[in-house]
């Protein structure tokens, strides 16, 4: 029997708006969940817009001494950062072969992935075919153009229980008036009112609800993902 394949999508927006510092995906939000699908049996494929080197942002290296230990294996595995050198385009990917796909975060996906039509789209039919679809932190950013039936019906966030990167952690990082717009803010109306819910700062809190499962920061990465595994078993 064929592994069942998962599509974890990076950004390939490099710059934070007009600071000039670099930006790009999480390296713990892809690295933690990477390694729980690879250890899980499962096909794990990167993708991006562009397609190619994706960008990693440079704060998500930290101190060597306190890289997340997912992080220091990404690192010194030759197939995974291979994968990131050479990521798929997402005009590339075939929808009916994913069963499920995961969008890593990082504030580079505020920028690129919110209009991003192919991603769109590519989500809407994966969650019209109960694949599992997936966020962490910045990630859901990527999840907000989604929409069922064809890309001709609601929100695939409407009336769904979510969570992702909270104003109150953009704000302790100073970034509030940076982004584009404030993730939590969007998710609340696209859900509805009452269906966004945080955790802690910084503290792991992973939402499923049906076939759409979220988590709030880097700390969530984990669990979201080993929400997947348990809803693709």
């Amino acid at each position: 029997m064929s592994k069942k394949k998962i599509v974890i999508v990076l950004t390939s927006h490099d710059r934070l708006g007009q600071t000039g510092e670099k930006t790009g995906f999480w390296l713990e939000e892809l690295a933690t969940p990477y390694y729980v699908f690879i250890d899980a049996g499962f096909d794990v494929e990167l993708a991006s817009p562009r397609g190619g080197k994706a960008p990693y942002d440079p704060r998500s290296l930290d101190r060597e001494e306190n890289r997340p230990p997912s992080v220091v294996r990404f690192l010194s595995d030759q197939t995974a950062m291979g994968k990131v050198e050479r990521t798929t385009p997402l005009s590339s990917l075939v929808p009916d072969l994913i069963h499920g796909i995961f969008v890593a975060g990082g504030h580079g996906t505020m920028w690129d992935l919110p209009d991003d039509e192919r991603l769109a789209a590519l989500i809407g039919r994966v969650y019209d075919t109960r694949g599992v679809v997936a966020a962490v932190c910045h990630g859901p950013a990527g999840l907000v153009a989604a929409r069922a039936d064809g890309g001709m019906g609601r929100s695939i966030l409407e009336g769904k229980r979510v969570t992702g990167f909270s104003n109150a952690e953009e704000d302790a990082i100073k970034l509030t008036k940076v982004v584009p717009f404030l993730l939590e803010s969007r998710l609340d109306e696209l859900a509805g009112k009452g269906n966004y819910s945080s955790g802690g700062m910084w503290q792991a809190h992973a939402v499923r609800d049906g076939n759409v499962i979220t988590g709030q920061n880097p700390q969530s990465s984990e669990r979201v993902a080993k929400l997947v595994v348990e809803a693709l078993a």
